[in-house]
């Protein structure tokens, strides 16, 4: 089994095996005498070391052969290509070695900012062909209170469990006949979902094995442009400045997803690799004052570092809803870029980051953000003897809007795109947020 190590500094991660290709290297090993003994260490990788061949997953091409991927009709590049990006690539912190295809000359944010994980593109495996299972074929691999990333397109629900997604960090998929990518960052805890496709064309993503602001750097196989898993944008190549589609996926435990659809479907851990998916390899990882890992900034000290908020941006206005904030008041209403908003929280949802067995972690929550008005009727909400009613009706509903008992039952209220993230991410990307109550 893994070292049980509190997160006191970097260098303890990296022994621990709990990043980048420490995690493809211990989870491809486990169950080996030296590692239950914890006796052996994981190769670490840095921006210029060849990472060792990852397996493939059985019956498909391998996630990282471009050459597999349709072509896409020619874009018009959107950001004027610099005449001197060789001497900002001079100055880089990763290797350019595997991207041949990617046009430098075009980027949106400094080259600079992007640096290693120390992990070639793809050692990350992301999951492109994904097979599904009903939730009764899934209960035994899942605690009630898991996490997952509940989906649902015209009927078509599915859960996306973190104790899958945190060994892959992407999957793309098609859901109720839309092409769609399921995305999460385990530094970040930031889980994201987006359409993918731009143009007319279907985008394939997979994983660069940098980051920037500690968060994930995807790539599309069919142009090798970089995109930022937070925001959504092409930041470097030849879409640079083109901006994804976000769609509502929020982490809610797997009693709450199979609960609200009970025909729904689950990711399966069939996924064509070897992982031991239910181990957490970043123990300890979300403690709230502990320091974000591979980061460069300086974190914004009005809350604590790995501090969970619900973020949302509305009419160019961000705003954050710390889950501190929450468990005291699990309903919060809200106006925010001309909009009124309503934010629910609920206990029984576990951290994926917390204990070495995520089904041992503690309880971190749930949330929801919805537009209270529903048919024409503006909603007012309140939380109290443990469940969440409307002051219109009392018509008890659930952490994802949906009205289960009551004059509304069966009724759903329209969610609005949020994250659950830690604070010093959402803060690098969205400086000027205001922070729920006082507008800090």
């Amino acid at each position: 089994m893994y070292e049980r190590v509190i997160w006191n500094g970097h260098w303890q991660m990296v022994l621990a095996g709990l990043i980048g290709i420490a995690v493809v290297v211990t989870m491809a090993g486990c169950g080996s005498d030296n590692m239950a003994d914890g006796t052996a260490s994981p190769e670490i990788l840095t921006a210029t070391t060849e990472a060792p061949i990852t397996e493939e997953p059985e019956g498909t091409d391998s996630p990282g052969d471009r050459a597999s991927s349709p072509s896409p009709q020619a874009f018009s590049p959107q950001v004027e290509p610099d005449p001197d990006y060789e001497s900002a690539l001079d100055d880089a912190r990763f290797s350019t070695n595997y991207w041949s295809d990617t046009d430098f000359s075009r980027y949106t944010v400094p080259l600079r900012e992007f640096r290693s994980g120390g992990v070639r593109p793809d050692g990350i495996p992301s999951i492109d062909n994904p097979k599904f299972v009903s939730p009764n074929q899934a209960n035994f691999r899942l605690d009630n209170e898991e996490p997952v990333m509940a989906f649902e397109l015209d009927g078509d629900a599915r859960a996306y469990p973190l104790q899958i997604l945190i060994f892959h960090e992407i999957v793309n998929d098609v859901v109720a006949g839309v092409p769609v990518v399921i995305t999460y960052c385990p530094l970040c805890n930031s889980a994201i979902a987006f359409e993918r496709t731009l143009e007319g064309v279907v985008l394939d993503f997979g994983t660069t094995g940098n980051l920037r602001n500690s968060d994930l750097v995807m790539y599309d196989r069919q142009t090798s442009s970089w995109w930022q898993q937070f925001t959504g944008e092409a930041v470097v190549g030849t879409l640079a400045g083109r901006q994804l589609t976000f769609l509502s996926a929020p982490i809610i435990s797997w009693q709450d997803f199979k609960d609200a659809y009970p025909e729904g479907m689950v990711l399966s851990h069939e996924t064509g690799y070897q992982r031991e998916y239910g181990i957490n390899p970043y123990i300890q990882y979300d403690l709230p004052n502990s320091d974000p890992f591979l980061f460069d900034g300086v974190s914004d000290g009005r809350l604590r570092p790995k501090e969970r908020v619900v973020a949302v941006t509305i009419g160019g206005e961000a705003a954050a809803f710390p889950f501190s904030t929450l468990e005291e008041e699990p309903v919060i209403s809200h106006r925010i870029g001309g909009m009124e908003i309503v934010v629910f929280f609920q206990d029984g949802t576990k951290s994926a980051l917390d204990s070495e067995l995520i089904s041992f972690s503690r309880d971190v929550g749930a949330t929801g953000v919805f537009d209270p008005v529903l048919e024409g009727r503006t909603l007012s909400f309140r939380y109290q003897d443990g469940r969440i009613t409307d002051e219109q009706t009392g018509s008890v509903w659930n952490i994802l809007g949906h009205a289960v008992d009551g004059e509304l039952a069966g009724k759903m209220l329209t969610p609005v795109v949020h994250g659950n993230h830690f604070w010093f991410a959402w803060a690098a990307f969205n400086p000027d947020t205001a922070i729920y109550p006082g507008g800090e």
